[in-house]
């Protein structure tokens, strides 16, 4: 009888070992060791955007990493690699998208230095728009889900930056943007079996890659909505001398509007300068394009000549609407 009783118990000690292992083996996830960061999907009007069109001159003015850890006392402050990686990144999403010229500014002094032993004389551009970044948060956390037969480990980055665009003529801020992200992998094991998860360095980048694409889509639909801008600067005949040319994506054949500047007043709520609407004069055609890089112009010609005493520095030329 105490023989019977015993494997009785037995049998049940086993059966519920079965079932705490299958319990905690299931709380466990399965597929594992993928890498996972959460990328902002990507506004219909940048994929469906042309590549060409009336570009606008950005640059970079800085980027520079906020957070506790650049403030350690363990970290080298003249070199901000962090930084310098999110402005970099936020660099190649702009100019791969076809529809800006990027202007460097944070290695300019090494352009300048090429150029000096070329024997190049510098000439600097200078850009429509700016852009000022920060990583305002960056960390990262490893978790484990521990069963009696199983461990998951979990290693996860997080990265914030905020972004601001600021309108070189007037100094304003013109747009701001915030943006997070995070980048995580996963090990498990079972019974000992299993993947073994060592440190993955590669989740901080990833991470602030992930946090640049959440405000990228936003920054470039803001920067394609600033208005274009070119100037007449000589008259050649019966033609005139527009500023631009193909870099900015300007073809033969294309129309623009000329307009006479108006009087600027003083918001005095704001303290800023208001420029009142000006007056269409005039439609230019581009006719011919001429130079190379920062000696581009346009040749256009004019449906309405202008007078002699018309003063080239008050016009303006706009994109046709």
């Amino acid at each position: 009888m105490n023989n019977q009783f015993s494997k009785i118990k037995l049998s049940l000690i086993v059966a519920m070992g079965v079932v705490l292992a299958s319990g905690c083996t299931s709380s466990t996830k399965q597929t594992l060791n993928a890498n996972q960061s959460n990328q902002a999907s990507i506004s219909p009007t940048i994929e469906t955007a042309p590549a060409m069109g009336l570009k606008r001159k950005i640059a970079i003015a800085r980027f520079t990493d906020e957070t506790k850890n650049s403030k350690s006392i363990f970290v080298n402050k003249s070199v901000d690699n962090i930084g310098k990686q999110a402005a970099d990144i936020l660099s190649a999403r702009l100019t791969n998208s076809g529809q800006f010229i990027m202007l460097e500014r944070d290695d300019l002094d090494k352009v300048k230095n090429e150029q000096a032993l070329e024997g190049i004389s510098s000439a600097v551009v200078g850009a429509d728009y700016l852009i000022v970044g920060s990583i305002s948060e960056f960390g990262r956390k490893t978790t484990s889900e521990t069963g009696i037969f199983s461990r998951n480990k979990i290693q996860q980055a997080m990265a914030t930056v905020n972004v601001r665009l600021v309108d070189t003529t007037t100094g304003q801020i013109v747009f701001s943007e915030e943006g997070s992200g995070e980048a995580r992998a996963e090990a498990n094991t079972t019974f000992g079996v299993g993947e073994r998860a060592a440190f993955d360095s590669t989740l901080n980048d990833k991470a602030i890659s992930a946090a640049i694409s959440k405000v990228v889509s936003d920054l470039m639909e803001n920067l394609l909505d600033m208005p274009w801008k070119a100037y007449l600067i000589a008259k050649q005949d019966d033609q005139y001398i527009m500023t631009g040319g193909a870099s900015q994506g300007i073809s033969v054949g294309d129309e623009f509007t000329i307009l006479q500047k108006d009087k600027q007043i003083k918001n005095p709520q704001t303290g800023f300068m208001i420029e009142l609407a000006g007056k269409p004069i005039a439609t230019a055609t581009v006719v011919l394009l001429s130079g190379a890089a920062k000696n581009e112009i346009s040749i256009v010609s004019l449906d309405t000549q202008l007078s002699l005493q018309t003063d080239l520095a008050q016009l303006v030329v706009m994109e046709k609407e």
